[in-house]
């Protein structure tokens, strides 16, 4: 099925470069995926790097910290520079690290997103919603992602560390440019916009720390001050791991949320059978957004390090080599989803690897997912006969999927 897929949309993967993708794949590279997992789902790159697009083989590899490693100071020193901002921050922070800091710093995160601690927001995220809705009502022609999408997360996450409302505008542009970093090839300029983004955003969290000690918030609503009171000798966390961990909780919780509803919006409209569905069952907004996850999955791509040499499918992969994990791709593999390439609100037993897996699954899932399903619920609640217009701007990068842009009418 895949392999028909790819030869109906004429793709060619012979020597296909993640570094330097074919015209096209960044727009679209869902042939290419499946392309992959018929032909190579396990593709050797010219950088000496691996592609991984099975998802038997990424839940596996996500499943063992022994064999393969998160940490990724040896591939980006040479990407950042050993001691620039961008490498300060993306080798300090959870998702790039192994224990005992991941274990620490997961430790306080997952106590601050407790079951108990995210029902607690689901009053405050109605209300932002509800908001949003309110003010978009009031126009002729509104942009999906900056008027609603992108400015959901910025509130939940800002509340959780408890910036100040009229701090929180540069948030955004900073997560975008660090988190732009992460692709698999770089401009000049993505580098600079990277690292002034991270330098900036460090010293903003300097200062908001020192406030916050002499002022110390609400131990059990503001991860920021758990954060502070967890730092120490015993060891805990330093003042460099303390920002970094900060400013990758604002990215994280940002950028994935702002797309799973954006694209989420995307596909209803695109799929004109499904949203009428979800009109007539409201109750399937759940498995609606696990839908979206896998179908069109926020984050494309995950990384690991081989510790040994391992040998998957055959193929011998020596010790140090940096594996991309497709996500995009294995949560399209027909081996795990029945007819993966069509887009079902009510697939059942969606197994999808959009929150990745294994310890280091994401810490935020649970509310990410409350954040979908308030937020693209009450939208379509709402605004029913909502319609995209043309002129939709993707984001434009291959790890992170989302939009730019989406005007509509409602």
């Amino acid at each position: 099925m895949a392999a028909n897929r790819a030869l109906q949309a004429n793709v060619n993967i012979e020597g296909f470069d993640l570094a330097n993708p074919p015209q096209g794949f960044v727009d679209d590279p869902f042939p290419y995926y499946d392309a992959l997992l018929a032909e190579a789902p396990v593709l050797p790159q010219p950088d000496g790097s691996v592609m991984l697009c099975r998802h038997r083989d990424l839940d596996r590899i996500y499943r063992d910290t022994t064999l393969y490693s998160s940490d990724k100071k040896a591939a980006f020193g040479p990407k950042f520079g050993v001691g620039s901002p961008l490498f300060e921050h993306h080798t300090s922070s959870l998702v790039f690290s192994d224990p005992p800091l991941h274990t620490r710093v997961r430790r306080i995160m997952t106590s601050a997103l407790a079951p108990r601690a995210i029902a607690r927001m689901e009053t405050g995220l109605i209300a932002t919603v509800d908001h949003l809705l309110e003010d978009m009502a009031q126009r002729d022609q509104v942009d999906l992602i900056e008027d609603f999408a992108s400015s959901i997360p910025i509130q939940i996450i800002g509340n959780l560390l408890d910036v100040p409302m009229e701090e929180r505008g540069p948030l955004r542009d900073w997560s975008l440019a660090i988190l732009g970093a992460l692709e698999p090839s770089l401009s000049a300029e993505q580098l600079a916009a990277g690292q002034t983004a991270v330098a900036e955003f460090k010293a903003y969290l300097s200062d908001l720390i020192g406030r916050r000690r002499a002022q110390p918030g609400d131990l059990e609503n503001d991860v920021l001050t758990r954060l502070i009171q967890g730092e120490g000798a015993d060891g805990t966390l330093s003042e460099i791991e303390l920002i970094q961990n900060c400013i990758f909780i604002l990215n994280a919780g940002h950028e994935t949320t702002t797309n799973l509803i954006g694209n989420g919006l995307a596909l209803l409209q695109d799929h004109p059978d499904q949203k009428e569905r979800l009109l007539n069952s409201p109750e399937l907004i759940k498995p609606a957004i696990e839908e979206m996850l896998r179908f069109r999955s926020p984050n494309q791509l995950g990384n690991r390090e081989t510790t040994a040499e391992v040998e998957i499918d055959g193929r011998i992969i020596a010790k140090g080599t940096n594996l991309h994990l497709v996500i995009g791709a294995a949560n399209r593999d027909p081996d795990v989803f029945d007819a993966p390439e069509i887009f079902d609100i009510s697939r059942a037993r969606n197994r999808h690897l959009a929150f990745a897996g294994g310890p280091h699954v994401c810490v935020g899932l649970t509310l990410a997912r409350m954040e979908g399903w308030i937020a693209i619920g009450r939208f379509l609640n709402r605004f029913p006969d909502f319609q995209i217009l043309p002129g939709r701007i993707g984001g434009g990068r291959m790890r992170f999927r989302g939009y730019a842009k989406l005007p509509a009418v409602l």
